[in-house]
């Protein structure tokens, strides 16, 4: 027993040398007492020394995972890299944005999901990157290496969009991740939150609100934008004065390049976005239907209003006009915001006026549209619209901004022209483009020449279910509201 106690005792003191002496080149066998070395497996030991000596370096060099492209929905599996916020190197935490990719229908932000040094970048700008490919590699804690290694290899990987709408119960709870990671420090499930932004978004004062609550913290109320009164008119900001000059285009100088070769390069993005919204398209039987519209009193109405839009910090053009008059006209011919299956057996009449507005960017034709313009003022929509083309200027526009449209207007007279033959984007049934606006001599009720604001109006509609009469009806109500604006009130919720 004596025996068998020496031998036990020997061997914890084994253990315990061959712990402290891992990153000693010399083997372990030789501190140990020579009477006990018959006693010990000497491959078993030099064995658990390279396993505390593998184990060790993981600890101080970390766990490399590779960061994979995941689903970013729409049933997208390529994007190209338009943008890198790190550089190898660099140390990045959760959340913090890596790249921004560009698909075929929206530009999108990648966020990091570890805290961590990046390592390799797998794809340089302009190159497409592949959904479920690594798209970084990163080095983290080797605390975190397992659990991290697991959420890689096993896990499906979380996209952008999944970082900003949490899914419960089959419902999306939509936050950005600024919002999440508040609610995450303190603790906060975003199913317990009701969002008070759009969509029912969640926002920071949301969160602070719930924290008030649990707290008993009284927190000051959120800053709201402040209604100003009309000016009067001698009070009213002097506007600039305008060039009466005609205006001559100028045309837009870039240097030429002959190379004496042909170049081809693929179709990437917004551009191959239209190849395949334009090749369904042309499934559509398309009616055309032109007229003009006098904008004289709308022209008058927006120079009375654009100081009060500009006190309040929102650019006012005619589009928000143009916006809500479709919509006023969409509640008296509700098949011009409704869509079709693809049998033709179906027509589905959409509750929400999503108007769409073409837009063109350097990064080519896209249309976003407002949301829910029905019960939107003309503020409101302006509002919104200036938010759209910010965003779409800078390419920053989301996937929700450039989805869900029932109906588009393109205004492409900001450009020139004055009548076009607009092409139908599918699953809409109708879209109108405008011309650019003309000052032309009309006569009016007494046979007087006066001087007119002309805008010519195009419009396009899916024959298989709207006839000519019913897009010239909602045309004429269309344009009644644009000739005599005053008469918007009345139809005003």
């Amino acid at each position: 027993m004596a025996a068998l106690s020496a031998v036990r005792s020997s061997g914890r003191a084994a253990r315990r040398l061959v712990c402290t002496h891992r990153v000693r080149s010399c083997s372990s066998i030789r501190f140990i007492k020579s009477k006990y070395v018959c006693v010990f497996d000497k491959s078993a030991l030099k064995f658990s020394h390279q396993q505390r000596l593998f184990r060790t370096s993981a600890a101080s060099h970390g766990q490399i995972v590779q960061f994979k492209l995941s689903d970013i929905g729409e049933g997208i599996t390529e994007v190209t890299v338009k943008e890198w916020y790190i550089k190898e190197g660099d140390s990045v935490s959760q959340f913090d944005s890596i790249c921004e990719v560009q698909s075929d229908k929206a530009s999108v932000t990648i966020t990091s999901r570890y805290d961590g040094i990046i390592r390799k970048l797998h794809y340089s700008l302009d190159e497409i990157a592949y959904v479920g490919k690594p798209l970084v590699d990163i080095e983290i804690d080797a605390s975190k290496a397992v659990a991290a290694a697991e959420d890689v290899v096993e896990a499906p990987p979380m996209s952008h969009e999944e970082h900003t709408h949490q899914e419960i119960k089959g419902h999306k709870t939509l936050a950005t991740p600024a919002v999440r990671r508040l609610a995450m420090e303190n603790n906060i499930k975003l199913s317990e939150i009701v969002g008070t932004g759009k969509d029912n978004r969640i926002l920071k004062e949301d969160i602070l609100n719930y924290l008030a609550k649990q707290t008993g913290a009284i927190l000051p109320p959120s800053p709201k934008a402040e209604i100003i009164p009309p000016l009067p008119k001698s009070e009213s900001v002097p506007a600039p004065a305008k060039d009466k000059a005609r205006k001559i285009p100028v045309p837009v100088s870039r240097p030429i390049v002959f190379s004496g070769k042909d170049k081809t390069e693929p179709i990437t993005g917004f551009h191959k976005a239209m190849v395949k919204t334009m090749n369904a398209a042309l499934k559509i039987p398309h009616f055309g239907y032109c007229d003009e519209v006098d904008l004289t009193q709308l022209v008058q109405l927006r120079e009375e209003l654009k100081p009060v839009a500009q006190i309040r910090g929102v650019k006012l053009s005619f589009m928000p006009f143009f916006i809500k008059a479709a919509s006023l006209g969409l509640l008296q011919y509700p098949i011009l915001n409704a869509s079709l299956d693809e049998n033709c057996q179906n027509v589905t009449y959409k509750a929400s006026h999503n108007i769409g507005v073409a837009m063109d960017t350097e990064q080519g034709l896209i249309v976003p549209n407002v949301k829910n313009v029905q019960v939107c003022s003309v503020f409101e929509i302006a509002s919104e619209l200036n938010r759209l083309q910010s965003l779409g200027s800078a390419g920053q526009l989301g996937t929700s901004d450039l989805t869900g449209g029932t109906f588009t207007l393109s205004n492409v007279g900001t450009i020139g022209g004055t009548y076009t033959k607009p092409v139908i984007l599918p699953p809409e049934v109708a879209i109108g483009a405008l011309g650019k606006i003309q000052v032309l001599p009309r006569f009016n009720g007494r046979g007087e020449v006066f001087k007119a604001r002309i805008m010519n109006v195009s419009w396009s509609a899916d024959h298989r279910i709207i006839d000519g009469a019913t897009m010239a009806r909602f045309s004429n109500l269309w344009k009644s509201y644009l000739e005599n604006p005053a008469s918007m009130l009345l139809d005003l919720k």
